[in-house]
């Protein structure tokens, strides 16, 4: 009687030889990077020795005041008002300060190629290899540089959607507030989910209508208009202003 199920047919494959596995081993270990602490400390000093993609923007052989004073120039450039602004300004200053840095690695790189200290310094680093370190700082310089432009464009843009709400919430809370006065009646902007003072409301109202006057008698002088057309702008002015 014939078997219905076919007897499994062996593998044949020859097993792996142990010295193939050993070495398959050993090659896997070599590829999982740096393992004791001189190889991890090997490794984050590559990164430090040109410091662009550090963890921190300043080397230990920079000048922190020089730092801070950089970065309290961007403070004062963009005025940051929020939480994401701060963030933001902050990444602009470390970026331009990296970017900063690379026009000095390159320098002292054609440098230590073109006058090594020593005839070992000679062996271990000629011009070719200051030429492919040149290559990869300017591949940092592109990416930092588009990284400059995203960051600068992210905050203006915030910025500016804040400052258009900011101005558009002042123009009803002086509405309001002008109402509150013909009605002779305090007005408390909070009431209203304001965040402004009833100062900070007021100054904005005649900065608008000094704006408004300062348009007025531009007009007036381009147009060359008539005592009595100035009268009829002045009216329009004063309607505008009154919201």
């Amino acid at each position: 009687m014939t078997n219905p199920i076919p007897t499994p047919i062996p593998n044949r494959q020859s097993p792996i030889p142990e010295p193939r596995v050993r070495a398959n081993r050993a090659n896997a270990l070599l590829s999982t990077g740096p393992r004791t602490d001189s190889g991890k400390q090997r490794s984050s000093l590559n990164a430090l020795r040109h410091g662009l993609t550090a963890a921190s923007a300043v080397l230990p052989s920079e000048d922190q005041a020089a730092y801070d004073a950089h970065r309290r120039g961007f403070l004062d450039e963009y005025q940051p008002a929020t939480p994401t602004e701060t963030q933001l300004t902050q990444e602009l200053a470390d970026t331009a300060w990296r970017l900063n840095r690379i026009p000095s690695l390159e320098a002292a790189l054609l440098d230590r190629a073109a006058d090594p200290p020593s005839d070992q310094a000679r062996i271990d680093f000629d011009i070719v290899d200051a030429h492919r370190a040149l290559a990869t700082l300017g591949l940092h310089y592109s990416r930092l540089s588009r990284q400059f432009q995203k960051t600068v464009d992210h905050l203006r843009e915030i910025q500016a959607e804040r400052r258009e709400a900011q101005e558009r919430d002042l123009k009803r809370a002086a509405g309001l507030q002008e109402l509150h006065k013909r009605k002779g009646i305090p007005y408390d902007p909070a009431q209203d989910g304001f965040v402004f003072s009833n100062q900070q409301i007021e100054d904005f109202a005649q900065r608008r209508m000094r704006l408004n006057e300062s348009h007025e008698t531009e007009y007036r002088i381009c147009h060359m208009l008539t005592p009595a057309q100035a009268a009829a702008a002045r009216e329009k002015s004063a309607a505008s202003a009154s919201f």
